[in-house]
């Protein structure tokens, strides 16, 4: 473990915090936080600021659990998108990452994360039940699988299928070509575009795995 001396109490706590980021450790954190100290005190102001009220208030689409500045996403509220088209996806990352293909004129559900009993992760920690309401309510024609190709999405996608598969709703994935293993969001716009427009019934996939 790398172990740091500091001349400062305050350097260290803000060093200590950065560090919490992911992807960042000890040595980059500093390197970040002397880059702040060395910067006009106002704008260090300013990115405290804009972090403060990201976190205050930032709200949670009513209907896609999708991150919004008000009670309804701009996706949701937008008229042309084809809400009996719902594109099931794990976070914010995925959603950006589907919009950046063009491909997409649907809606979409945030789960929130993905099922993983290593990590204490289970259904009732995911937003699972809304989505299930919403084909239950019969307004949802066609739902599409967008988690990344991990153990833990195909568990996600498994478990989700079994409380929807008595309703009449089509049940698709994207196509395979986003490798297994991969995240969602690292995968090039044309690749993922390629996967939303090729999608698959979800259980060919089931069969094919």
């Amino acid at each position: 473990m790398l172990t740091m001396e500091f001349s400062s109490k305050l350097l260290e706590k803000a060093v200590n915090e950065m560090s919490q980021l992911p992807g960042i450790g000890k040595r980059t954190a500093l390197r970040l936080v002397l880059h702040l100290l060395r910067q006009p005190a106002e704008q260090t102001s300013l990115l405290a600021q804009s972090l403060r009220k990201m976190r205050d208030e930032i709200n949670f689409c009513t209907n896609c659990n999708n991150i919004s500045d008000i009670h309804l996403c701009e996706i949701c509220a937008n008229p042309n998108r084809d809400e009996t088209l719902v594109c099931v996806v794990e976070d914010i990352r995925d959603v950006m990452a589907i919009e950046n293909t063009s491909q997409f004129r649907g809606q979409y559900h945030v789960l929130g994360g993905k099922i993983s009993p290593m990590d204490g992760v289970g259904p009732g920690e995911l937003n699972i039940d809304p989505l299930v309401e919403k084909v239950r309510s019969g307004k949802i024609k066609e739902l599409i699988f967008a988690l990344s190709s991990t153990m833990e999405g195909d568990t996600t996608n498994f478990y989700i299928f079994k409380q929807i598969e008595a309703f009449d709703v089509e049940i698709t994935t994207i196509a395979r070509g986003i490798s297994v293993g991969d995240e969602l969001e690292y995968a090039d716009e044309v690749t993922l575009g390629r996967s939303i427009v090729n999608r698959i019934p979800f259980e060919s996939s089931l069969k094919s795995s």
